[in-house]
């Protein structure tokens, strides 16, 4: 992904998420999707979709996160 496209997300989810702690980086060995954090706490990838330019989040829910 792009540095642009990266400060961008950043951006959005921050504002959506109204939590100045997240942060969207670039994935160390990709470059079609990026990591989403808050803090050091990892929270899924987004992934661009280049047929149709949109975005996908995906998150996984530990069973033990919910107890």
């Amino acid at each position: 992904m792009k540095p642009d496209e990266i400060r961008k997300l950043d951006a959005y989810f921050k504002r959506v998420f109204q939590n100045p702690k997240i942060e969207v980086k670039a994935r160390p060995r990709k470059d079609d999707s990026a990591e989403v954090y808050v803090g050091d706490e990892f929270l899924g990838i987004v992934f661009k979709d280049e047929d149709d330019g949109d975005y996908n989040f995906s998150m996984a829910i530990l069973d033990i996160d919910l107890a």
